[in-house]
């Protein structure tokens, strides 16, 4: 009986949980849900200790561990293929291309017009529409061009045309500018010197001439002075306005740092002034030519005038549109030449464009 009740009063003890490393293998296990006893076991073991234990390495897979694929043949790379890439240009010599390119499409667009009328004057009277013995076609009048230029007239001509517009230019620029800068910033000299410039600013050039002509001969001197006469006024009056419409606020800048008359002149009213000033030198450029040519027309032995009406007497009508294509040529020469020494002059202008 005793025994009997000790043998059922003893239980078993409760199985221990398997460990991992004791689990069996499974190909793709699945996590064992925990038991009852297991739960209760470790229970105590997770309130014992703060610290969690790390997580142990996931299943080890069984059977043998697939080894890395050995290549069998090695596969060889292609060569590198050569760069089509052209080596990059030093930087000055993109700039003179971009330059010259620049240059070529300004020129072909300043040229269209000139070269349409060229085509119109050598189609218009080979297809009828004006009479050829008038205007010739423009392949006519460049053979006599060329003639003229051969045989040294043309150089002959041009060379007194030039040497008389030049001396009259000079003179006219020496004597207008500084006139101008006085009138313009001295009232006294102004109120006196006003009344005189109003009658002759508007008697022409030309209706003068025999007066010159009277007074001064028929020899190199009037025609240098009636050149120098039209070619003032355009200078004079332009040069008056430029110092007149000078900044008020640079004015008072420069006076606040005591700049004497002369400093002032230099550093602000030249400045300044200067583009209103060569907007009536390039006018006085156009109207030295044109002023000589009639004055050579009147009274002269050479000049491009004088080989011009010359030619119209003689009836050689080719020779005569060959001096009025030179004096064209001169004085579109000359506008850019001017145009050229007044950026050098107001580089320190922003254009508007910048």
């Amino acid at each position: 009986m005793s025994l009997t009740t000790r043998t059922t009063t003893e239980k078993t003890p409760p199985p221990l949980a398997e460990s991992p490393a004791d689990a069996p293998h499974d190909p793709a296990p699945s996590p064992p849900a925990p038991s009852p006893s297991a739960s209760s076991a470790t229970a105590p073991s997770t309130s014992a200790s703060p610290a969690a234990a790390p997580a142990s390495p996931g299943p080890v897979p069984s059977g043998p561990v697939p080894s890395d694929p050995v290549p069998s043949d090695p596969v060889p790379s292609p060569p590198p293929r050569p760069s089509l890439r052209l080596p990059a240009r030093p930087a000055p010599v993109r700039r003179a291309v971009r330059r010259l390119a620049s240059l070529l499409v300004t020129g072909a667009t300043k040229s269209a017009a000139i070269a349409a009328l060229l085509l119109l004057w050598e189609a218009a009277p080979r297809l009828g529409l004006v009479d050829r013995v008038f205007l010739p076609p423009f392949s006519e009048v460049a053979v006599a061009w060329w003639e003229l230029a051969a045989d040294g007239q043309l150089a002959d001509h041009t060379y007194a045309s030039l040497v008389r517009s030049f001396s009259g230019f000079g003179l006219a620029l020496a004597l207008a500018v500084p006139l101008g800068l006085l009138i313009g910033w001295y009232r006294p000299v102004a109120e006196l010197l006003g009344p005189l410039l109003e009658v002759f600013r508007n008697t022409a050039a030309l209706a003068l001439l025999p007066v010159f002509v009277l007074l001064l001969g028929i020899g190199e001197t009037s025609k240098i002075s009636i050149v120098v006469y039209a070619c003032a006024w355009p200078v004079l009056l332009n040069t008056i306005s430029a110092v007149r419409n000078v900044d008020p606020t640079l004015l008072k800048l420069a006076r606040s740092m005591d700049l004497s008359a002369p400093r002032l002149f230099q550093k602000v009213i030249l400045p300044s002034a200067v583009p209103v000033i060569f907007t009536g030198i390039r006018l006085a450029g156009a109207v030295s030519i044109l002023v000589l040519v009639a004055a050579e027309m009147i009274g002269a032995k050479a000049g491009l005038g004088y080989l011009i009406n010359a030619s119209q007497y003689n009836f050689a009508i080719p020779q005569m549109y060959a001096g009025i294509v030179t004096i064209s040529a001169i004085g579109v020469a000359f506008n850019q030449l001017l145009v050229a020494l007044e950026r050098r002059l107001s580089s320190w202008r922003v254009s508007p464009g910048s």
